[in-house]
């Protein structure tokens, strides 16, 4: 690091971007950044640290700087060539993070899915055990001055996660994914083998996932799982409306008893992640477990509010196997409430690789509203509409007006769960809750 330089974030408000940009601000760097005057989720955690924010090509850049590009900007972006004309340091992203990560404990999470709520409970863990740096998937970021632990979120898009070494890795789950990227399924599979050869210790896997079962060439793998062919295997699981209580054996002898405040099937086997991580590092069972009992879960992920009768669930799932986790944690919470699903499909390329998944999934709500197709900014357009989607769900579907919420004020004691990465979707969920209050207000 180096105090004498200021680090510019191009593209700050990016969930990676301004998990960063807190992590170097919490260590004490000058921190400022620069995106588009649109307010994004991420924004209030970096308003909230005081951290100066421009709108791109606004601030002034010079040698004085370190500029820190996020992955959705080319090395065309006229800030970038601005910064590079005016001499300052560019640096991609994920290549700075991956030089970062060097000076500590390093453990990265990454899988198709699930890799956001594994790295904020193992954050949540470990920073109530050790001096812990973490960045989570969610924006949110924290730099510990005397950290031993880096937690980070290890994005596998355009494989980018190739540009760490870390100590340890986490690996939920391979599913196809990123279609404007990867091929096919065995090209996403290849890109984990390879990052899972560049991590220094143990590879901590799932040993459900049938791609990661392959990793066993690899020369330390250490499999978490329900089966008893696993290294941690999780046994005697009670799931209810408070979360779930499971006993966690290692080789076959009893480790300890633990208690997650969070729910669905995917969320014990992201628990016994990292409690396979802290048993490596040799922490007790009961200091673990204490730790695990008190986590809150991180922002978009089955986050819930209740306005009179109805529960809002924001949630930022947007793969078939995202959707089907999530409404299977609302099933284990709500079991006897009716479930509503409003999703917006992310990307055009997406909705068509996986349109038959995403029919079948949503079919099994009772209802689904859907929101036109968020379009990313690498794509403009696609061979796909919302209807086309709509055409093939089974259940009672309808598309949604943003303008005109009235149809979803018509439910009673019931679950409605907003679904998808995209802006549009957070944006109408909030809007939703507005309009609850305001008709809860009128009956008073």
């Amino acid at each position: 690091m180096n105090t004498n330089k200021i680090y510019h974030f191009t593209g700050i408000k990016g969930s990676g971007m301004s998990a960063l940009a807190l992590i170097l601000h919490g260590k004490g760097e000058r921190v400022q950044g620069s995106d588009k005057p649109d307010y994004f989720f991420t924004q209030k955690g970096l308003e909230d640290a005081h951290i100066p924010l421009y709108d791109f090509n606004e601030a002034t850049l010079t040698e004085n700087h370190i500029v820190i590009a996020g992955n959705a900007y080319s090395d065309e972006h006229v800030e970038l060539v601005a910064a590079k004309k005016a001499g300052a340091e560019i640096i991609r992203y994920h290549n700075f993070l991956g030089e970062l990560i060097k000076n500590y404990t390093s453990i990265a999470v990454t899988g198709s899915h699930g890799k956001t709520t594994t790295t904020g409970l193992l954050s949540h863990v470990l920073k109530k055990l050790k001096p812990t740096s973490y960045l989570i998937g969610d924006g949110t970021g924290f730099g510990h001055e005397n950290a031993n632990y880096f937690v980070l979120e290890a994005c596998e898009y355009r494989r980018h996660f190739h540009a760490y070494s870390p100590d340890y890795a986490i690996m939920t789950n391979v599913d196809f994914d990123h279609p404007d990227y990867y091929h096919h399924i065995e090209d996403v599979y290849n890109a984990f083998e390879t990052f899972a050869t560049q991590v220094q210790k143990t590879v901590v896997a799932c040993g459900e996932d049938k791609y990661l079962k392959r990793l066993s060439q690899v020369k330390d793998v250490f499999y978490y799982g329900f089966s008893d062919d696993n290294h941690m295997v999780a046994k005697h699981i009670q799931r209810d409306t408070q979360g779930a209580t499971f006993d966690a054996y290692v080789n076959g002898t009893l480790y300890g008893t633990f208690y997650v405040p969070v729910y669905g099937q995917h969320n014990v086997l992201n628990t016994l992640a990292v409690i396979s991580i802290c048993y490596l590092e040799g922490f007790s069972a009961e200091e673990v477990a204490d730790a695990i009992r008190t986590f809150s879960g991180v922002k978009r992920r089955f986050s819930e509010k209740t306005v009179g009768d109805i529960t809002v669930i924001d949630d930022y799932a947007h793969h078939p196997s995202e959707i089907f986790a999530t409404l299977d944690a609302i099933h284990q919470k709500y079991p006897e409430k009716e479930v509503v699903v409003v999703f917006q499909p992310h990307t055009f390329t997406r909705t068509v690789a996986l349109l038959e998944e995403f029919a079948e999934v949503l079919s099994v709500a009772d209802t689904v509203y859907l929101c036109e197709i968020f379009a990313s900014a690498r794509e403009k357009e696609g061979n796909i509409t919302i209807q086309d989607l709509a055409d093939k769900i089974t259940k009672e579907v309808n598309i949604l007006d943003s303008k005109n919420l009235s149809k979803l004020l018509n439910y009673h004691d019931a679950v409605i769960a907003f679904m998808g990465a995209g802006d549009d979707v957070y944006t109408i969920s909030q809007q939703y809750v507005n309009l609850l209050g305001e008709l809860q207000l009128n009956k008073q």
